[in-house]
């Protein structure tokens, strides 16, 4: 065994995306971070983590979940929270171009999320 420091991070990911890796620890009796640091330790690696009946799962699983994204999609994501982020900074930007000054930024998340 290897001893290793691991440290809480708080990572946003696509929901379906989560929802088919927690179903893949899952049936594996792994934990979703050991699922990850595997994933990322095989692709730096430049080898594939997974053999053919482990892909297998993961296709019913991205079926299930309505996962449809694809390695080509990978730089091309944008969240609706950055989208909102977006559209605020062209009306900030609007209103400087007018001459007023610009509307106060709202913040993209409540400060205290319904549960």
């Amino acid at each position: 065994m290897i001893t290793v420091e691991r440290v809480q991070t708080g990572v946003r990911l696509e929901r379906r995306l989560l929802k088919v890796l927690k179903g893949l620890a899952e049936y594996l009796d792994i934990s979703l971070g050991d699922l990850l640091e595997g994933v990322v330790l095989h692709a730096f690696e430049q080898r594939c983590p997974f053999d053919d009946s482990t892909v297998a799962v993961i296709d019913r699983l991205k079926e299930v979940y309505g996962l449809d994204l694809t390695a080509a999609h990978s730089h091309q994501l944008r969240s609706s929270d950055d989208e909102e982020e977006h559209d605020q900074e062209r009306s900030a930007s609007a209103q400087r171009h007018r001459g007023g000054a610009p509307a106060p930024r709202a913040s993209s998340r409540p400060l205290h999320p319904e549960r």
